[in-house]
Parts: C-alpha cells; structure tokens; sequence
C-alpha cells in the first residue's frame, strides 16, 4: 500500500471517528435539554430525546419547583414524592414505593431480622396481647410472659390502636430503651426492655403426644427465600422422631414469593396445580407441585387466621382445594393479587401489583379489582378472642388429629 493510500486511509477513520463523536454529544446535549426544557426541542426529535408528552410536562414541572422553589430541596426529595404520588393514586393498598431508606429495611423484613425486643403479638382491647417470646431476646430476659398485655410504650396508651401501630411504638432503634406497662392476672406492672436486632426464625417445629398420638407441629412465619428448606428439615426432623399426623400453622404469615409457595406446598402434595398466575404483563402460568413430597399422606391440618394471606394463602387453598388437609381456625386475609419488586436506580424500588392469582379449583380469594375479598373459609371455625391465653385453634386441631374429645 503506498504512503497516499495510508493517508487516505487514516483521514477517513480521523473523519468517522470524529462523527461518532459529534454523535455522542449531541445526542448528550439534546438529552440534557429534552430532560430540562423539552419545548426547545424540535417536533421531529422530540419523542426520541425526551419522552412522551406526559414525561416532558413531569420533567419540567420537577425543574421548575427544583429552580423557584424558595428554599433549596435536599437531593431526591422532589423525585421521591413524585413517584410515591404516582403509585398513591393507583388507589391500591397492597402496592407502594419505597425510597432508598425504606428499601433497606424492606430487605431486612426480607432476611427475617428487625429492631424490637423479640415478641409475637395479637391486638386486644388494651393494646397488644402478647403470643409468643422469642429465646435469648430482650422480652425472654426482661420477663414478659405469653398472655401478658401490653397498655403502654414510653408513656402512650395503645388502647385504640391497631396492632401495626402498637407494634411500632414497642419496636425502634437497636440499643433504646421501651418502658411498657404490662397487664398480667389483672396486675399492672412496668417492664424497661432494650430494644436490639432480632433474627426471626422462619420455621419452629415441636412435637406434642396426644391421647398416645404423636404428631408434630411446624410454624412457618413467612415466605422468605428459602424457607422451603426449612420447612422440609423441620417435617423430617418430626418424621424420625416418629409423628403420625401433622400440623402446618400459618397464622399470622402475610407470605412473600410465589416460588417459595409452591415449594412448601409440594412438601406435602404429588404433582398436580399448585396456583396459576396471570396479569396484564404477566404470562400465564400454573405452579405445579415439584419432586417428592415429604408429607405424602399423614393427616394434615393447617392452621389459618385473618393474618393468613398471599402466598399462606395460595399453599392453604391449595392444600383445601385438593383434600390434602383441612383448614382449622379463622378465616384467612382475602388477598388474590401479587406484587413484582422493581429496583430503581436511585436505590429505591416499586412494589406494585403485577396479577392476580387462583387456585386449583379456579378461585379467586380477593375481591374486585384488589379489594380485599371473603378469603378462604376453614373447614372447622375456631374464633381466638383478644383476651385469651389459650390458643384455642392449636388444642382444636391436636383434638382431631389425636381423636379426643378434648386437649386441655
């Protein structure tokens, strides 16, 4: 190749590198100025540099509070409140944004670990009535009690509340004291407990012997990722210790992912539907039941109450629907949609409704659109008042499976 031709040659890539620079930055600058003043951009580029007409009028609606507002807004506030605006007006409950900070503590309910001091509660007319302690917690070391009600945190009553906001008053920041005033056999008494980070435990399994029937008890608390495993250790930790019939309790797991549902039911289910999902973005499809079940065929019933939803739901209507199990308790939530988390760039994420799901036998818990609906009717209704100590679902269900008439 002579030195001419080299010449040329290297004038042409000279000449096509610097187009596709000159590329690149106008295609930077008219990003910048679609983002911040679309109405400048020619009709023709218009849709390509800055969006549909909705996203520009967003755009400079946010700039324009951004640049007059009187006083100067932290960083992310104005896109936080868009969006969380945006998802607000969808008028669904079960659909949210979290900010970054939110996120994080969305991922740490996911991991199964919170602040608090390590109970399990149920509302009461006072304020909250206490169900379970956990091992080595603040509450076990403090002295509270399962049946003692808490009246009080810091100070404020919580007659009135709902259980979400008195469990917010007693749960807070690790290393912070909660005074609770404690009702137990009628006594007043003061309970100072410092709040630390909880690890839940996903599953709890014991065994109880019933009128010479052994049968074992698992309680799942939610949905988590891998908590089928869980589930499948603890039935078969039961299985060698020689159970007979089997109680599933998932009273008060308001569920978690659809796959983890399916897995936990095929523990006791052999082939067949477990759910089918469906939505708008959302391609059809039906969970079977997956490998071999551990629980094949042992009497099962499984516990549910109004806090049973989702996917506690999808695995109790799929037990009820095939006759696997019977359902003992209250009836469930009334939940027949399911969420999709989305990330977002800005460390945040959307959890918005993505369908709805259905049983095997083609129900639909919810109500219209995503109202709450009837839920799922347990074949053998037993109500738990606020009040009372006993947990009469669990001495209903060990009844039956141990054919007495009566557990004390």
């Amino acid at each position: 190749m002579t030195s001419r031709r080299v010449a040329i040659s290297l004038l042409v890539v000279f000449f096509a590198l610097g187009a596709l620079v000159a590329v690149i930055i106008a295609l930077t600058v008219g990003l910048w100025v679609g983002g911040r003043h679309g109405d400048l951009v020619p009709e023709p580029f218009r849709g390509v540099l800055v969006g549909s007409g909705d996203e520009i009028v967003v755009n400079q609606a946010l700039d324009l509070i951004e640049d007059n507002y009187y006083r100067k807004l932290p960083p992310g506030e104005l896109a936080n409140a868009a969006i969380a605006g945006a998802v607000k007006k969808l008028g669904d409950r079960f659909s949210t944004y979290f900010t970054p900070a939110e996120y994080k503590k969305f991922e740490q309910a996911q991991a199964s670990s919170f602040t608090g001091i390590g109970v399990t509660v149920d509302r009461s007319k006072r304020g909250l009535v206490i169900r379970s302690v956990y091992k080595g917690s603040p509450a076990k070391e403090a002295g509270i009690e399962v049946g003692d009600q808490i009246v009080e945190a810091n100070g404020r009553s919580l007659k009135g509340l709902t259980a979400e906001q008195s469990s917010q008053l007693v749960k807070g920041p690790a290393g912070t004291k909660v005074r609770l005033k404690v009702v137990r056999d009628g006594r007043e008494k003061t309970i100072v407990a410092t709040r630390r980070t909880i690890s839940v435990p996903v599953v709890a399994s014991l065994m109880k012997n019933v009128c010479g029937k052994k049968i074992g008890i698992v309680a799942l608390s939610s949905f988590t990722p891998g908590a089928h495993a869980e589930v499948y250790a603890a039935l078969q930790k039961l299985k060698k210790k020689g159970a007979k019939a089997y109680i599933f309790d998932l009273r008060d797991n308001g569920g978690g992912l659809v796959d983890e549902a399916q897995l936990v039911a095929s523990a006791f289910l052999t082939g067949g539907p477990i759910v089918t999902t469906r939505g708008r973005n959302v391609a059809r499809r039906t969970l079977d039941a997956t490998g071999n079940p551990v629980i094949p065929k042992a009497p099962l019933v499984v516990l549910t109450n109004g806090g049973t939803a989702s996917a506690s739901e999808i695995v109790a209507g799929a037990l009820q629907d095939r006759g696997r199990a019977t359902l003992v308790g209250e009836k469930t939530f009334g939940k027949g949609v399911f969420q999709q988390v989305i990330e977002l760039p800005n460390g945040g994420a959307l959890d918005i409704t993505a369908g709805q799901y259905f049983t095997p036998k083609g129900r639909n818990l919810g109500g219209k659109g995503v109202a709450q609906g009837a839920g799922l009717k347990p074949d053998l209704l037993v109500k738990q008042p606020g009040e009372a100590k006993k947990d009469l679902a669990l001495r209903a269900a060990l009844a039956k499976l141990g054919g007495c008439a009566k557990v004390n």
